[in-house]
């Protein structure tokens, strides 16, 4: 049996296997990965490589093994995310995986916008397909919002259409950690969990935090969703990508991302990251 982690190069990917290293020893980490060359580090740590592409079924055929702990990652190809799951997860089928973890969205099946959809069906497509589960609803990450420091500093300015809607976001650490914590131990199979921070803030809050740590005046500009939409896009980001980000606005207005169950700083056994102290590491790494 091997803790076996899709998209392991990816930015969550590589948290996780971090983290699982920390207490499971190497020879027991499996990294499935797209890019050998771009997985050497993990490989030289002595985790074992196998190459898949959700894209192209037929390399999953040997990405898995009979009593696998498995971490499906969502993919970030949004529009073509349920196809690439659905080859996952018919590979671990067959190899008779004993546990599917899966990277989903807060709210699961009661998430109602956009960026949910493909989320909510890969959820079925796992409990249609009758292997044991563990859903990891993943609410919003700060660094989503960190992310994207430089233009909020040159314009003093956080532009959304959030209105005074609510954030439980944590950092990518957290949600890393959790996804190890249900793979190295027992207890969580068949099991769906509401991951978020421990406290939700607003992005008024988030632009007075801002203000506060560089010392400059940078306001919560709340504007229209056509108006965002616009200004995402003379920012360069494709229509369609930028259509989802504005639909994400909306439902935090509609508090759909300020969920506060407790259960991710259950899962890791600590309080959640402050948002104060992500902010500062991005502002430092700025």
């Amino acid at each position: 049996m091997s803790i076996v982690a899709t998209g392991a190069t990816g930015a969550l990917g590589r948290l996780v296997v971090d983290t699982l290293l920390t207490t499971v020893p190497a020879g027991e980490v499996v990294a499935v990965v797209r890019d050998k060359e771009k997985a050497a580090a993990l490989a030289a740590r002595g985790v074992e490589l196998r190459i898949a592409d959700y894209s192209r079924p037929e390399t999953l055929a040997g990405a898995f093994r009979s009593g696998d702990r498995v971490l499906l990652i969502s993919g970030s190809e949004v529009g073509r995310r349920v196809a690439q799951h659905a080859a996952v997860i018919d590979a671990a089928k067959a190899a008779g995986v004993a546990q599917l973890a899966y990277t989903g969205i807060l709210g699961g099946p009661d998430a109602d916008f956009t960026l949910a959809d493909e989320h909510r069906a890969t959820e079925q497509l796992i409990l249609d397909s009758g292997l044991p589960y563990t859903f990891l609803r993943n609410g919003w990450y700060t660094e989503n919002y960190t992310a994207n420091l430089a233009p909020v500093l040159a314009h003093h300015a956080v532009v959304a259409n959030a209105g005074d809607g609510r954030v439980a976001s944590a950092s990518r650490a957290d949600y890393a950690a959790a996804a190890a914590a249900v793979l190295t131990a027992d207890g969580h199979l068949n099991t769906a969990y509401e991951l978020s921070g421990d406290t939700a803030w607003s992005l008024t809050e988030y632009a007075a935090l801002l203000s506060e740590l560089t010392g400059e005046e940078i306001a919560y500009q709340n504007v229209p969703a056509a108006a965002h939409q616009e200004i995402l896009v003379g920012a360069g980001l494709p229509e369609g990508f930028a259509a989802i980000l504005v639909d994400v606005d909306e439902a935090i207005g509609r508090g759909r991302l300020a969920g506060t169950s407790g259960d991710l700083a259950r899962l890791i056994g600590r309080p959640t990251t402050p948002l104060a102290e992500t902010v500062r590491a991005a502002l430092s790494a700025a």
